[in-house]
């Protein structure tokens, strides 16, 4: 540490950067250690690759951005702003870093607070701010981003009231912790300011603590913004190099880390503060060279780089060159002015101040005090902040102005600066304005060539203000340039607009601990223990662990669905159906509800039965199905998809909150408090009739579509005479607490089978039984299902009947649900594939088998029914495995004269429809598909194909009920 101030010393911590191994102090940045190591350059440009090195010294860094490899790997983070800690190891980036493949061992939380203050920035304004509201005895927050309080105090060594800025700042921050109901957090960044005085915080804790990261999402009844001000750069030919840094940097690095950034200095500045600066450089040991002020005509035109590329090696000011290995830049102040402008607030241009400053009225309860609002004297902030938190009462006491508040009256000290914004050139390529996405003034002049006339639109033109410190060096500057090449004023361009976040956040850290189960939680059913130690295979559906299906040993998933769905069809076999959502709905207005949610009628449903139903969205489409339960005259059972159970309630409530608040109406979801067993095959009668004695259970006592409440297993169950599979079928439902010991007992009767979801789709498939999701896709109405009898002509309305009587919605070219049989009965074409017509196909020539058959050239593909007679044509694609092409004058088998091939034409193809469910099927012995197809139901008996990777799979188009069309076996 060859650069260290005098006497300046502390406790010694090893770190190491781009692999090589370093020395810094406790206290310092991995940027003020690196300084005190000598080393300039940090990394390279994002898209130049020209060397860049420590340009500030906070959260306005630009170019030292890190990639953090220990204790965990987190890419670009400012070097300006990582606390040195021993074995903290870190490497330079080229403007993007690597995210870990490995999970963030590190916790994360938020928390939630309310004040009747918060005070943002813990420097001479904010600090005096608090104190003075805390002495009123209301409750405040002070938040601030440093270590340490005082805000610039320590970086310029200035006094208050005769001692140290830096104590004095350590002596209020004390008396603020005593006093009642004061929170001061340090280290503690307002990224955002949203309506009603809602801000958010994210604490850095440190890599020690229990929780390394916390958001505070804030409700303030009023807020101070003391957030300071930016030094801003001047734009001149190589001012990125390393060795340019800005002046009030240059003064923190020897004020507050006791770090000399360079050995010979040149200052190069529009005003009187960076004067501060190269004194306190010249007392901590470093030589200034040179002044040059831009008020006296004496221009920096350009920067020397060494040969080397490590940075400055010398500063030419009007023609001559300067020996200096660091530059000192100084182009004015930009108050901080993010959180303000994101509360709503307009900014207006002070000529005087070459700045953008708040302007009245505020659109919310918030003050603005310090450098924030263009006070630049250490007495003008002591006195601002004082004013702006002594008009703080309690909260007993009404304060004037609750929604909003208008600039304080007290005169702002008249603190002038030469603008100057860049040194002329003839060439600006190397003039940067931001340099982190190494934008120059060419690129801005490239940008109003084209005709760009608005900030904002340069500013996506050129990506300037867009990288990771969003611009807080280069926005004004940005802005000043464009104007002077459009020949406008700054004020009349204008910014462009501050986002949310103020400071770089990490995607962990916003997530809190709503990451991996705490954010999407897995949901298990009361039979899960048992499906687990059974063997089952899991599939995730929404939120839940639902059983796929059962292999035994020696099973794949094929042989174990195939046995699965032979015993349902020939036997009995119980599903776990907990999972499918049930909403309670209770109300004297829930039958009137549930008449405007669905398609058909509801409110004519008796208790005791149970009816099948189809909500649309407002455009007529299909949202969910499922089925209805009355329970009394006020009351209803209201089933859904699982993986649409969260949405169906959030609908219910939309609809009853914001369009139908006089319905009196409850919606309650339950679905976890009921355990659902579907026990489904021509064998369920029996087995049901022998765990539930009191319960009459032939057809005519226990028709289909009702419920009865009786004891099955000695457990207080609802029975439903419900089927998704076609079989006779019953779903019964106990309290979730004996759901495993209603499922053992099915199970213990030796005469059933379980079976799990792939089953189940098998099934319903089989049935033409839709899923939603799966069988739609948020373009199908009821009638493209073919289930146009489940709209009610009767009913006067209902969510989405205007749009699904539109004219557009009878085409007979819409795509409707048909089913599909592949003339190979063993392929199976897969899910998503799409379907063509054959007339779209190209012929692609023939092989001859057999010479003295001649097919001119270009015949078309035809059916072997319509072929010639003895001419057999045949798509290679589809020969059977095995199948030899023979060619002429060979032995030819009898039947098979040619070969003729074809493909699919060059994109785009035009697509008939797509597969949306397909399987193997026991019942049918042969494999089978749904599929939504354009005029589906006036193809049936068509032949399409299927594209499969280089195949074409013919298919022949079918009704979508496949199986028991007529229904006879739902009655056992």
């Amino acid at each position: 540490m060859t650069r260290r101030r005098a006497g300046h010393e502390g406790e010694v911590l090893r770190f190491t950067f781009d692999g090589r191994p370093y020395e810094g102090y406790r206290g310092d940045t991995l940027a003020a250690a690196l300084l005190a190591n000598g080393v300039r350059k940090i990394g390279t440009s994002v898209t130049l690759g020209r060397p860049r090195g420590i340009f500030g010294a906070w959260t306005e860094e630009p170019n030292a951005v890190v990639q953090i490899e220990r204790p965990f790997s987190e890419p670009m983070v400012q070097a300006t702003t990582i606390p040195l800690y021993e074995g903290l190891a870190a490497t330079g980036l080229a403007g993007r870093g690597r995210l870990s493949p490995e999970p963030d061992p590190a916790r994360y939380d938020a928390t939630h607070a309310h004040c009747d203050v918060l005070v943002v920035g813990a420097g001479p304004a904010g600090l005096t701010a608090a104190l003075a509201a805390a002495r009123t005895g209301a409750r405040v927050i002070l938040a601030d981003d440093r270590f340490q309080p005082g805000g610039s105090l320590p970086d310029t060594g200035e006094t208050v009231d005769g001692r140290p800025g830096s104590e004095w700042a350590l002596d209020v921050a004390a008396e603020l912790v005593t006093l009642p109901d004061v929170r001061v957090l340090s280290r503690t960044s307002v990224i955002g300011y949203y309506d009603h005085n809602y801000l958010v915080a994210v604490e850095r804790r440190g890599e020690d603590a229990v929780t390394r990261e916390r958001v505070w999402r804030i409700r303030a009844r009023r807020v101070v913004l003391a957030t300071g001000a930016h030094e801003r750069p001047i734009a001149f030919s190589g001012n990125d190099l390393p060795g340019v840094m800005l002046a009030s940097a240059a003064r923190a690095y020897v004020n507050r880390y006791g770090v000399l950034p360079g050995r010979r200095a040149v200052v190069f500045t529009t005003g009187d503060s960076a004067y501060d600066a190269a004194r306190d450089l010249a007392d901590a040991g470093v030589e200034i060279a040179e002044i040059a002020d831009a008020r006296e005509g004496r221009l920096v035109t350009g920067v020397i780089g060494g040969a080397d590329d490590e940075g400055v090696r010398a500063v030419v000011i009007g023609g001559h060159e300067v020996e200096a290995d660091l530059l000192l830049v100084s182009g004015g102040w930009n108050p901080v002015v993010h959180l303000f402008s994101q509360s709503g607030g307009e900014l207006r241009y002070d000529e005087a101040l070459a700045a953008f400053v708040p302007a009245g009225p505020y659109a919310q309860a918030v003050e603005v005090a310090g450098s924030a609002r263009g006070v630049f004297t250490l007495a003008g902030c002591l006195t601002d902040g004082e004013a702006a938190g002594s008009g703080f009462a309690l909260p007993s006491h009404p304060l004037s102005g609750e929604s909003g508040s208008s600039p304080p009256s007290h005169p702002l000290p008249d603190v002038r600066a030469e603008q100057l914004w860049l040194v002329p050139a003839e060439d600006y390529s190397s003039h940067f304005v931001d340099l982190q996405r190494d934008v120059t003034v060419a690129d801005l002049q490239r940008a109003t060539e084209v005709g760009l006339r608005s900030a904002e639109h340069v500013k996506r033109y050129t990506t300037a203000g867009t990288a990771h410190d969003q611009g807080k060096t280069s926005g004004t500057l940005t802005s000043a340039v464009i104007a002077g090449i459009l020949g406008v004023g700054v004020a009349e361009l204008g910014t462009t607009t501050f986002r949310a976040p103020y400071v770089p956040v990490s995607f962990a850290t916003l997530a809190g601990r709503d990451r991996g189960p705490l954010h999407d939680p897995v949901r298990v059913t009361a039979m899960h223990d048992w499906h687990v130690s059974h063997g089952a295979l899991f599939e995730n559906v929404g939120q839940w662990k639902r059983p796929w299906y059962y292999p035994r040993p020696g099973e794949d998933m094929t042989a174990a669905v195939l046995r699965e769905c032979r015993a349902v069809r020939q036997a009995t076999g119980a599903m776990d159906a907990s999972t499918l959502g049930k909403i309670d709905v209770q109300g004297p207005g829930s039958a009137e509800l549930l008449d405007r949610l669905y398609t058909n009628m509801m409110s004519t449903l008796k208790v005791g039965a149970i009816r099948y139903g189809v909500m649309c969205r407002p455009d007529g489409m299909v949202f969910d199905d499922g089925t209805v339960i009355r329970l009394a005259l006020d009351r209803f059972l209201v089933t859904t998809t699982t993986g649409n159970a969260a949405a169906v309630l959030e609908w219910m409530e939309e609809w009853l909150q914001t369009e139908w608040p006089d319905l009196r109406v409850h919606c309650t979801s339950v679905t976890e408090q009921w355990a659902t067993v579907a026990l489904a095959g021509p064998g369920s009668r029996d087995v049901l009739a022998g765990l539930a004695p009191d319960l009459v259970v032939d057809t005519e006592s226990f028709p289909f579509m009702t419920w009865r409440d009786t004891e099955v297993a000695g457990i207080e169950a609802r029975v439903c005479r419900i089927s998704f599979s076609g079989e006779l079928a019953y779903e019964i439902n106990v309290s979730w607490w004996y759901g495993q010991a209603l499922w053992e007992a099915i199970h213990a009767t030796g005469a059933v089978t379980p079976y799990g979801t792939e089953t189940m789709h098998v099934l319903r498939a089989e049935k033409g039984y839709p899923i939603i999701g799966q069988d739609t896709d948020g373009t199908v109405t009821p009638a493209d299902l073919g289930m146009d009898w489940i709209v009610s002509k009767k009913k006067p309305d209902f969510i989405g009947k205007r749009s699904y009587a539109r004219s557009g919605n009878a085409r007979p070219d819409r795509r409707h649900l048909v089913g599909l049989l592949p003339e190979d009965p063993n392929a199976l074409v897969p899910e998503g594939t799409q379907l063509v017509d054959p007339a779209v196909l190209v012929p692609e020539g023939t092989k001859l088998l057999d010479p003295r058959v001649i097919v001119p050239e270009g015949t078309p593909l035809v059916d072997p029914g319509v072929a010639p007679e003895g001419t057999q044509l045949l798509d290679p694609r589809v020969v059977s495995e095995g199948a030899q092409l023979l060619d002429p004058g060979a032995g030819v088998p009898e039947g098979r004269r040619f070969v003729a091939f074809v493909r699919l034409p060059a994109a785009p193809v035009p697509m008939l429809g797509h597969v949306t469910s397909s399987y193997r099927s026991a019942a049918l012995g042969r494999t089978f598909a749904l599929a939504l197809v354009s005029g589906g139901r006036d193809r049936i008996g068509e032949r399409l194909y299927a594209p499969v990777g280089d195949r074409l799979i013919p298919v022949t188009v079918t009704h979508h009920v496949l199986y028991d069309p007529e229904g006879a076996r739902r009655d056992g």
